[in-house]
């Protein structure tokens, strides 16, 4: 191992330690990598920063435009509005969504169709007393499995078909990945409808429309100066013997007192921390002299107000409100809501709302204002509670939404046949979006995702760096030694799959395959095995993260709402990575090796 080998692993282990701890947002990560490794010579300007000219990352960004186009005509949320109502056994029902979910998942982005169908399926479930609990984690799977269809299927199987061609190597066609996508995903809802949804936690409480109280929250109430029990003892106001709340500390002149003694006296000013139930921290504004906290008027106004909409809301994983404290976010300016409560796994916050430092996955009880609907936060929250208007626009005739679908075919047609490539007709159909009024330019600029394509171009640079140090070669070397003189090609890509996966399961899965990618190319030349054999176990493993909520960002989105917990992640999620992989990888030998 050389000087430059060693620090090349450092650093990337380094930067992988800080996408596990959150640190900060991936995409600062990864690009701050990148820049270490230019500033000492590791890599060129050329080679930091080719992967904003790559073929694969332009066309993850027009696909950004399309799924918006195609989210607008809300058909899908139609075609599952019919499937929910029948009764009938709900494996059957599950079933019945998860294949035409998995379908469109192989033409559409994932995230939008998850954001879209966890409320209604959870409101379904409650109306009939299943545990949505049973459904959720189901969804999230289905839309990964589905995306492993097509090279349009998932931003991963493009970042491929990219890395593939600036190697000077042909790249991915239209369905190519459906000869190992689709017997996987049949195989996994199959799984998903029997075993899988036996494995699936069952709370009894969320069957009756209970989710919400399932949920500890923080809240924070201010005592006002006509409060009856001014300079009483904590005791004496019976803020103790609260149903479904618990009193963390006391805020008196910006120091925050925890825990709180029973003896403690009530003075007029003073913020009360409680965590406790949504209903229970709601209850509180009924009590004279305690007002929630909100840093607005007018939305202090709204809350009193009986027609006051209160939302729920995940923090995405590539959020800008992301490491910043609340108070410091604008939140109230920029999406018209104020937030009343957060929630966080199972961890006790012991500071004002305003001083909390959002996390991805963090689940934020928001009131929101009459222009909330209008305002632009689908990259920064994904609602989980249905409201009354869509949390995005719809199109304003349906001939503009069946014309978004007649463009998505021709798109799908004109590459499966090979007239026109995957980037040229992606530019042409979004061209045709404009032509047509189906997308505006304004509401093209919010479809554009600039944090994740940031976060896939300085991902280019750290392949680069593996390549270049010897890093990646270095690797492969290691591997082919242990593995190849067993003399069976199918354990070296059992192990390759196996990297790739467990790395995608803590690091975002862009990053994984963008890593793992050179190394790949670097054992198929050692092997002679077929690259595309190998890009194709770099990109379905890169995609199959189902073992843990922060693997993939549609397991994030379903994991506060379905009251999930890590465990239960591990428990559906492993026997699913085992079959996926087995299934990819003998599919793999079979057609390829």
């Amino acid at each position: 191992m050389t000087g430059e080998i060693a620090f090349v692993l450092i650093t990337i282990g380094f930067m992988m330690g800080c996408l596990i701890l959150e640190v900060q947002r991936p995409e600062l990560i990864v690009f701050t990598t990148v820049i270490v490794f230019l500033l000492t010579g590791m890599i060129s300007a050329e080679e930091a920063f080719k992967g904003f000219s790559n073929e694969g990352m332009l066309t993850i960004g027009l696909f950004f435009i399309l799924a918006g186009g195609i989210q607008k005509s809300d058909w899908t949320n139609h075609l599952i509005q019919k499937m929910l109502h029948a009764r009938e056994n709900p494996k059957k029902t599950l079933l019945k969504i998860l294949i035409p979910i998995s379908g469109i998942s192989a033409f559409l982005n994932n995230t939008p169709i998850v954001v879209t169908f966890t409320p209604i399926i959870r409101k379904w479930c409650e109306n009939h007393h299943i545990s949505p609990s049973k459904f959720l984690i189901p969804l999230s799977y289905a839309t990964i499995l589905g995306g492993t269809m097509t090279i349009m299927g998932t931003s991963t199987n493009l970042v491929v078909h990219g890395l593939l061609l600036e190697a000077q190597l042909p790249g991915l066609s239209f369905f190519q990945l459906g000869i190992v996508g689709l017997p996987i995903t049949l195989l996994g809802i199959l799984y998903l409808a029997t075993a899988g949804y036996a494995l699936l936690p069952d709370d009894p409480a969320k069957k009756n429309g209970l989710i919400e109280d399932s949920r500890e929250y923080m809240g924070e109430v201010k005592v006002t100066d006509d409060y009856p029990f001014l300079y009483k003892t904590i005791e004496e106001a019976s803020l103790r013997n609260l149903n479904g709340l618990y009193l963390m500390g006391i805020i008196r002149d910006q120091e925050v007192h925890t825990p709180v003694s029973s003896t403690s006296v009530i003075k007029p000013g003073d913020h009360l921390l409680f965590t406790g139930l949504i209903s229970a921290i709601g209850e509180l504004q009924k009590q004279k002299g305690l007002e929630l906290v909100i840093n607005n008027d007018t939305m202090l106004e709204l809350i009193k107000n009986k027609n006051t909409k209160i939302v729920e809301a995940v923090v995405s994983q590539y959020s800008s409100l992301l490491h910043k404290k609340i108070k410091d976010t604008q939140f109230r300016g920029k999406y018209d809501a104020a937030v009343i409560a957060v929630h966080r796994k199972k961890e006790r916050m012991k500071s004002k709302i305003g001083d909390i430092i959002l996390k991805p996955g963090d689940i934020l009880l928001m009131i929101i204002g009459p222009d909330f609907s209008k305002r632009d936060y689908s990259h920064e929250f994904y609602l989980v509670h249905p409201i009354e208007q869509q949390s995005f626009l719809k199109v304003d005739s349906k001939w503009k939404s069946w014309s978004s679908i007649l463009v998505l075919t021709a798109l799908i047609l004109c590459v499966s046949t090979g007239i026109l490539s995957m980037l040229t007709a992606s530019a042409a159909a979004v061209c045709l979006f404009f032509i047509l009024k189906i997308v505006t330019a304004s509401e093209a600029r919010k479809f554009l995702q600039l944090n994740v394509l940031i976060l896939i171009a300085s991902s280019f640079g750290i392949g680069s760096a593996l390549i270049h140090s010897g890093t990646a070669e270095w690797i492969a070397d290691g591997l082919v030694s242990l593995v190849h003189p067993l003399g069976k090609p199918i354990l070296i890509l059992a192990v390759m799959y196996l990297a790739t996966n467990l790395l995608t399961e803590f690091i975002t899965n862009n990053a994984a395959a963008v890593i793992m990618f050179p190394i790949a190319l670097e054992v198929a030349g050692k092997t002679e095995i077929d690259p595309t054999a190998l890009a194709i176990i770099v990109a379905i493993s890169a995609s199959a993260s189902f073992s843990t909520p922060i693997g993939y960002q549609t397991n994030m989105i379903v994991y506060g709402p379905g009251g999930y917990t890590y465990k239960d992640f591990l428990k559906a999620g492993l026997p699913l990575n085992i079959i996926v992989m087995a299934v990819t990888v003998w599919i793999v030998y079979l057609v390829w090796v």
